[in-house]
């Protein structure tokens, strides 16, 4: 690990320099790309002192326990306790924070897909209220959001959105919140005072790259229509909304909320690009082992994942076995520590 940071301590010099060198202030690209980097290894060299303040404190509170003034021994080892507890967890950080990431866990673009499930107008007014808790914490942590495509009711809830979220950690922030969301409240338009259960699915796929995944061009077929969205008369008079059917799966991607129809044609891509890999990828998991299976279940979306009961203000992720009250806040994008839970 010494000799870890060691080399982290010389990058961190070497980067430094970088960012001051005209040739990366002029490469934009270059200069984001080292700037993030910068910003991955002050967290790990931040994390780093930490943990050899607390290693440092813990040695002294260990030297006061020896002494023989019981009352201050007393005093030291019951702060002992805490520290080595707080070692241990903040050890394990820096050591994850140390381990390689995958692309995956790096992405800065993901793409989300919510559909309304069981439930009827219910579940599209869940869907939608889903959205904008992903748009307000994405705002909070200064990522952009874009829809790409959208289907909405009459009374503003959507049978599907999908939208892209780019910004650092997006992917590694909200991953864990693919699965199937349940939803236990009263709806507004029943009379009886009933609870209904309904239920959405979220999806969230990192954006893929064209080193990921290749298609070939006689294996797509392109339709395009006019948008049935808002936007103004160009998008919706033009036919600048584009369907992209890839004939081998027969996986759909449309896109019909941009302006141009090759903006829509290259965003539809990049979709469809997303959801061919992540199919790859389940198919996959789904070679895994019988035993890896028991150990981190079948990720399978048909599972719920967390429920929100609203007649008790509760929140509870099933995963995790955790719950969080205020729902209310939560959807207002105030969801961090559902974030943190599973980052830890």
């Amino acid at each position: 690990m010494e000799q870890e940071i060691e080399k982290l301590k010389n990058e961190y010099a070497g980067l430094q320099k970088l960012l001051a060198s005209p040739e990366v202030i002029s490469d934009y690209k270059k200069f984001q790309e080292t700037a993030k980097r910068v910003s991955v290894i002050e967290k790990i060299l931040t994390a780093e002192q930490d943990v050899e303040k607390l290693r440092h404190e813990i040695k002294e509170l260990r030297e006061i326990s020896q002494l023989n003034d019981i009352d201050l021994a007393a005093m030291a080892n019951e702060d002992l306790v805490k520290k080595e507890k707080e070692l241990k967890k903040k050890d394990a950080i820096l050591k994850k924070m140390n381990e390689p990431e995958s692309e995956r866990e790096n992405a800065g673009t993901v793409i989300m897909e919510i559909r309304a499930g069981a439930g009827g107008q219910e579940a599209s007014l869940f869907a939608g209220e889903l959205f904008l808790m992903y748009k307000r914490f994405s705002e909070k942590n200064g990522w952009r959001t874009a829809v790409l495509d959208s289907n909405q009711t009459d009374l503003g809830g959507y049978k599907e959105i999908v939208f892209e979220v780019g910004g650092e950690e997006a992917y590694r922030k909200l991953k864990w919140e693919s699965g199937v969301h349940r939803v236990q409240r009263i709806p507004k338009t029943e009379k009886t005072g009933r609870i209904h259960t309904s239920t959405v699915s979220v999806a969230v796929l990192p954006e893929a790259k064209d080193v990921d995944i290749e298609i070939r061009p006689e294996d797509v077929k392109a339709e395009f229509y006019r948008s049935s969205g808002p936007g103004g008369q160009n998008v919706n008079k033009v036919e600048t909304a584009v369907r992209l059917i890839h004939l081998p799966t027969g996986v759909v991607v449309n896109c019909q909320e941009g302006r141009s129809q090759q903006k829509n044609r290259e965003k539809a891509m990049t979709v469809l690009k997303t959801r061919l890999l992540d199919a790859r990828r389940i198919e996959e998991e789904k070679k895994m082992t019988a035993e890896r299976r028991k150990q981190i279940g079948s990720a399978d979306r048909s599972e719920k994942i967390r429920t929100y009961n609203f007649p008790q203000d509760r929140i509870t992720d099933h995963r995790v076995n955790q719950s969080w009250h205020n729902i209310e806040s939560i959807l207002e994008g105030n969801m961090d520590a559902i974030v943190e839970a599973f980052i830890q």
